[in-house]
């Protein structure tokens, strides 16, 4: 399946950091910080789209979250793509390494958990919730920012889009539940610059929109991200 962002995880070995906190007046982040950070850093481009993507998205109240069911964005883990896998496997089998697939079905492998910065390894079965595939924009926060008026079609496409799936760690999703980024964020700082990018590029996609809290929150993280430099040849 493809990912149109996943060049925002992790850069390649082309890319060398430089350690430039965008955020102006934020104090010096302690060394570990700094160093998840960089390993996060984004290019000046996808941060500029970023912002442009935020400056786009309606600042609006929270509708109820009346009616809201999982059944209403269709089946859980559909294969919309027609791949013969379904969407679940699919996110695992991008997002984990050295896995062993049987029949599209991921049986074990490692995930380097972008939420916690630590790594996991996935066994298919009792532990299988140690990983889970987290939807990066929660299905009920999209229902109470727009997706009320969508189409099942639409909804479906949007629960399954692998541009707003992460495999990550169990109990930090289970800890976010349908928080948005005022409520929640990534335990791992360095990591959640990368994550506000893929909230607002997939809200701006769908046409959601987002809080009064909520948009200064993901502003907040955008001008704490690290930007990158290609070394030059």
């Amino acid at each position: 399946m493809r990912d149109d962002d996943s060049r925002l995880r992790r850069p390649g070995p082309w890319v060398a950091v430089l350690a430039l906190c965008v955020a102006v007046g934020a104090g010096a982040p302690a060394w570990s910080q700094a160093r998840d950070s960089a390993r996060y850093a984004v290019t000046a481009e996808d941060l500029a789209a970023g912002r442009e993507a935020l400056g786009s998205l309606a600042v609006r109240g929270r509708a109820p979250s009346t009616g809201y069911e999982r059944e209403r964005f269709g089946q859980a883990w559909a294969d919309v793509d027609r791949n013969g896998c379904d969407t679940r496997n699919d996110i695992l089998r991008r997002d984990l390494v050295a896995t062993v697939v049987e029949d599209c079905v991921v049986l074990s492998g490692t995930l380097d958990d972008p939420y916690t910065g630590v790594p996991i390894a996935f066994v298919r079965g009792p532990g299988s919730a140690d990983v889970q595939v987290d939807h990066v924009v929660a299905l009920s926060d999209a229902w109470q920012k727009g997706a009320q008026s969508w189409t099942a079609q639409q909804r479906e496409a949007f629960a399954n889009d692998p541009a707003n799936l992460l495999a990550v760690d169990g109990p930090a999703n289970q800890e976010k539940g349908a928080g948005d980024a005022a409520t929640w964020l990534p335990p791992l700082r360095g990591y959640r610059c990368v994550y506000a990018l893929r909230q607002v590029r997939v809200k701006a996609a769908y046409g959601l929109w987002v809080t009064a809290a909520e948009h200064d929150a993901l502003n907040r993280e955008l001008n704490g991200c690290v930007v990158a430099t290609v070394r030059p040849p």
